[in-house]
């Protein structure tokens, strides 16, 4: 039965410490930093979208309120000699104001070029991760489920195994198994606790030797369940 038992206990932490779940833990934390400078790369582009319409608007309306005034030169409509040098003072200071905005525009442009290149290769490596983690977690489940078949042959031998013995020495079994690092019973080998791997004397040997094969005898040094073979050397 300690046997099953040891056994389901490394196919639990072999279940539980595959290393598809290390790897996708890291993978996962990393996939959370680039998809938070994605979002704020993403932030960043918005904002710039934004910005270059504005800009777009800015420069039209002050074209289209240069074209306003042209065509009011060219129809004939300023009369006035003050008002048509005051109206070509204004036309140079819309062109001069076109130019600045234009210039700014160009400017949003090129850096929302930049910003849009640097979020493509971000939305590009959480998708990488995502594929990664995807492969990962196909991997991790048939794994699982490989294990979790061997995990129900061994508890359905198990069973057959604990048939028969007293309720209270498996009590004390199970007490030992859930202080003792998983290992309630230990076979005597060699004259040597296979639990504690130490040596027993031969007085104690003795009084094993002297116990019935029916009654139960315990390491003295780790208090396990001593289990008698012909290899134990008594």
């Amino acid at each position: 039965m300690q046997a099953l038992d040891s056994r389901a206990d490394q196919l639990r932490h072999q279940r539980s410490h595959l290393p598809e779940l290390a790897e996708m833990a890291t993978l996962q934390a990393s996939r959370n930093e680039v998809e938070d400078q994605r979002r704020d790369a993403q932030i960043v582009v918005d904002d710039l979208v934004a910005a270059q319409r504005k800009a777009d608007q800015d420069v039209e309306a002050v074209k289209a309120r240069r074209a306003r005034d042209r065509d009011r030169m060219d129809q004939g409509l300023i009369k006035n000699p003050k008002d048509l040098e005051r109206m070509q003072h204004e036309l140079e200071s819309l062109e001069r104001r076109i130019g600045t905005l234009e210039d700014e525009e160009i400017e949003i442009m090129e850096q929302l070029e930049e910003a849009q290149a640097a979020l493509g290769e971000l939305v590009q490596r959480v998708a990488a991760s995502d594929e990664r983690l995807a492969e990962l977690a196909e991997l991790r489940d048939r794994k699982t489920a490989e294990v979790d078949v061997q995990l129900a042959q061994v508890e359905a031998d198990r069973g057959p195994a604990a048939e028969g013995l007293p309720a209270d020495l498996v009590a004390l079994y199970d007490k030992l198994r859930a202080s003792k690092g998983g290992v309630g019973a230990a076979a005597l080998s060699q004259r040597r606790c296979t639990g504690c791997q130490l040596g027993i004397d031969n007085a104690e040997l003795g009084v094993i030797r002297a116990t019935p094969v029916d009654t139960v005898v315990r390491c003295e040094e780790c208090s396990r369940i001593l289990v008698r073979t012909p290899e134990s050397g008594v």
